[in-house]
């Protein structure tokens, strides 16, 4: 089996401090918070504008990552699914995507809108949202 190195790129600073309280989706939230993108990745900011959409990918560190199967969003009357055939945020390798408005910048910080992560997850990665 190859091994991934993965370099978190900075954390996300927010009012979620449970899973209880998290959205079940990004589409569904209205809450706001903090991109900090550590200072050596902050030149990689360059070109996103206040106003626009971003993609951008977390590390949940506090997810399961041995549970395979799961109830999507938590509803038994729907049996048990493959963790790959849902958005369930347990599995192997816990990273989430998330759709996110950016309301300004300051420096190494994007004032984001749209939050379902928990405070302090890591950061992996950001991208332009494709539009069609």
């Amino acid at each position: 089996m190859k091994q991934a190195t993965v370099q978190c790129i900075g954390v996300l600073h927010g009012d979620i401090t449970r899973l209880g309280d998290a959205p079940k989706n990004f589409d569904e939230s209205e809450r706001v918070g903090t991109l900090e993108i550590y200072p050596e990745y902050q030149d990689g900011l360059e070109g996103i504008v206040a106003g626009q959409t971003i993609v951008v990918l977390f590390w949940l560190h506090k997810s399961s990552r041995d549970i395979l199967k799961v109830y999507p969003r938590g509803d038994r009357s729907r049996g048990l699914h493959g963790v790959f055939a849902t958005r369930s945020p347990v599995r192997p390798n816990p990273i989430a995507i998330s759709e996110l408005k950016v309301e300004a910048i300051h420096d190494n910080c994007l004032e984001v809108s749209g939050l379902d992560i928990l405070d302090g997850t890591p950061i992996v990665d950001i991208k332009k949202k494709i539009s069609r």
